[in-house]
């Protein structure tokens, strides 16, 4: 009889569950409020958030010349190296690792160009060949001494910061070299052929929006078609209208000057490509699974040696087209370019969401950082803040994002 009463008190307690769940409830939805500071959701729209209260600011400060078209062009020209280094720079921080010596491998590879094409008269496309792979041959021997020997990034991009930052100096013998051929220069100075007049900048602006309104709503159809809950679609409309008028706005005033830059199609191109690798490719995930966990990615087959010498080879050939960017620039090679570069591009990428324990971070969001760190630059210059000031509060932006990091963190954990 006792085991009777016994099993009829455990089926009682096991029917009076579910009459305690819903008192639970109003605590989850609590916590679920709690924590939205700690969504990849809260990141994205905060992150855009601060772009544009800042770049509102700088607006409003500067009287009206920061949304100048002559203005937005040199903004994308002097930012457009750091974009370009920050998507190698992502790889490289998602995968667990850092790379100090990109500001050094600029300032070779751009000597080394000016040697090539001013001196030796090699012509433009063979030369820009030849530093690509230099590039990636740096990055590669770095990413070697970090895979294969164990040494850590930190010491074998720090040595190589140095090294080349001398190798720098010697090549150009302490003087500048140039200047460029003009082919060359069409890189970073040159702009789009307006075959339509005034309104290419328009249209390109409005299939580049509409492309990614095409693409969002692809990758809405999916996730509802597996059942996973996507935004509402009055959200998912609004996100993307601002987004529309963003691209029409900034590309009616950039036809206002003179078209689009060529160095913004390169940026998009590659922005885009480093989009689909890190969503859609089998290396983009191993990446992040080699930085959130190495152990893991081992165990399940991963060969991470290989993968981390590809990451910092990839980082050394996108530094090395940075370098020639900012080489055609300036129209010349000179003992100073690159000093500081790796500061603005890894800061782009912590402010940008990535984080700096490896396996996290997104192309969207370096990108958003990288331009905030360029607005604030832009910004600052005009307003005429001096270079201590503007260093101090870069700094205190970074370690804001950086705290930011870190509470995220704490509430995923």
């Amino acid at each position: 009889m006792s085991d009777i009463s016994a099993g009829k008190s455990m089926i009682s307690g096991t029917e009076s569950l579910p009459k305690s769940l819903p008192e639970a409830k109003p605590a989850a939805d609590a916590g679920a409020k709690r924590s939205f500071l700690g969504t990849a959701q809260f990141r994205d729209y905060g992150l855009l958030i601060a772009l544009l209260l800042i770049t509102l600011f700088f607006e409003y400060a500067t009287n009206g010349v920061l949304f100048q078209p002559l203005n937005l062009t040199n903004l994308i020209l002097q930012n457009s190296y750091v974009v370009v280094m920050a998507l190698g720079m992502l790889l490289v921080i998602v995968a667990g690792h850092i790379d100090l010596s990109i500001g050094s491998i600029v300032g070779f590879v751009g000597a080394l160009a000016a040697l090539l094409m001013v001196r030796v008269g090699l012509d433009p496309l063979s030369a820009t060949v030849i530093c690509l792979a230099v590039g990636a041959a740096i990055g590669g021997l770095q990413g070697a001494f970090v895979a294969y020997l164990g040494i850590p990034s930190f010491i074998v991009t720090l040595a190589g910061m140095l090294v080349f930052r001398g190798l720098t100096l010697a090549l150009l013998q302490g003087a500048s070299i140039g200047p460029f051929p003009e082919v060359f220069q069409l890189l970073a100075k040159g702009f789009l052929t307006n075959f339509a007049g005034p309104w290419t900048s328009l249209l390109i602006g409005a299939l580049l929006a509409l492309i990614l309104f095409g693409v969002n709503w692809q990758r809405r159809t999916v996730q509802v078609r597996h059942g996973s809950q996507p935004d509402s679609l009055a959200s998912f409309i609004f996100r993307n209208g601002i987004t529309t008028i963003v691209i029409l706005a900034f590309a009616y005033q950039m036809s206002a000057y003179r078209g689009l830059p060529n160095v913004l199609i390169v940026m998009f191109v590659l922005v885009m490509l480093y989009r689909f690798i890190t969503t859609r490719t089998t290396i983009g995930r191993r990446i992040y699974a080699l930085g959130g966990n190495i152990k893991a990615a081992r165990l399940s087959g991963i060969k991470t040696e290989r993968l981390t010498f590809l990451t910092f080879a990839n980082m050394g050939a996108l530094a090395g087209l940075a370098g020639m960017i900012f080489a055609a620039r300036l129209n010349t090679a000179t003992p100073k370019a690159g000093v500081g570069f790796e500061l603005d591009v890894i800061a782009a990428c912590f402010i940008g969401g990535a984080s700096a324990a490896g396996g996290i971070g997104k192309v969207s969001g370096v990108v958003i950082g990288a331009f905030i760190i360029g607005v604030m630059n832009n910004g600052m210059s005009i307003l005429g803040i001096g270079i201590d000031y503007q260093q101090v509060i870069k700094g205190i932006v970074l370690l804001a994002a950086v705290c930011l990091d870190v509470y995220n963190k704490k509430n995923r954990a």
